[in-house]
């Protein structure tokens, strides 16, 4: 009495009451009672998280962000020769264009870039760059701050101010010293942006050669925004630097925007008399009709 009997079989048999595979060297068995595999040694993996992690930069440098390297000082204070910064090339792809203010990269638009030649990469830094992990090199691209967009009136007389829309620009990110339009070649300008084009400047006004430069050209300085490889959002290196990249406020002032909104006001202002005559003509004819009834 009191006594439990141990059944021998229980030893043997798994939950299922089949009997168990035997352990592994481990001593760990596998989901299925079997011994568990042995881990796959790190070397052999390593050649596949390489070939995933050379995959996924690839796709970020496409679609994402892009390094580069800011190689004069049109843009100076702002960037400084030497700077790498990331390029955002995400928003383009979901239809977003370039904004007043916003510092972008584009291809050259056209002999921009002329009598500077760039320097041919090695065959390390032409592989870092295809897959992003070092700016380009080879590239024949520009960064520049957009000033203009599609629709807007810039101009500047003498030493400025820069105007857009009839608004002047406090311009505090211009290089210190440096007068709005000057060493402009035409002594002044005043253009209106086309459609699908922007109007760029360097913050180094003395030291770039931007659109200012080349209204003689089949562009006419203006650079098309399909040409755009993305804004510039932040100043990655050097560690010191770090910065991000933001519209000054001078590009959001009241009335800056009225070349864009003058359309809208014309033809609303045209759309209320021809509403007010609908109406009078509908009133009319609800009064002829009461009074034939």
């Amino acid at each position: 009495m009191g006594d439990v009997t141990v059944d021998a079989r229980s030893e043997e048999q798994g939950p299922g009451g089949g009997s168990e595979e035997p352990a592994g060297p481990t001593g760990r068995r596998g989901k299925s009672g079997g011994p568990a595999k042995a881990q796959r040694p790190l070397w052999k993996e390593l050649p596949l998280l390489l070939g995933v992690a050379l995959v996924l930069a690839l796709l970020i440098k496409t679609f994402l962000v892009q390094a580069f390297s800011i190689p004069s000082g049109s843009m100076q204070n702002t960037l400084q020769p030497g700077d790498r910064v990331l390029v955002d090339k995400l928003t383009p792809w979901f239809g977003s264009k370039p904004a007043r203010g916003e510092v972008i990269v584009f291809h050259d638009p056209g002999n921009w870039m002329e009598g500077h030649p760039t320097p041919e990469p090695n065959a390390l830094q032409t592989a870092l760059s295809f897959i992003g992990l070092m700016p380009s090199a080879g590239e024949k691209d520009l960064i520049k701050r957009v000033v203009g967009v599609a629709g807007d009136t810039v101009e500047c007389a003498g030493t400025g101010p820069l105007k857009v829309n009839g608004k002047p620009l406090e311009e505090p990110y211009v290089f210190p010293g440096n007068a709005a339009c000057s060493t402009n070649p035409q002594g002044g300008f005043k253009v209106t942006v086309p459609k699908d084009r922007l109007w760029v400047m360097g913050d180094h006004r003395e030291d770039s050669q931007d659109s200012r430069y080349h209204q003689e050209e089949a562009e006419k300085g203006f650079v098309p925004v399909d040409d755009v490889v993305g804004r510039a959002v932040v100043v990655a290196w050097p560690v010191d630097r770090w910065a991000t990249l933001s519209v000054p406020a001078t590009f959001g002032q009241k009335g800056i925007d009225k070349a864009a909104a003058a359309p809208t006001a014309v033809a609303f202002a045209g759309a209320v008399p021809l509403v007010l005559m609908r109406r009078r003509l509908l009133s009319r004819r609800v009064s002829g009709g009461a009074a034939r009834g």
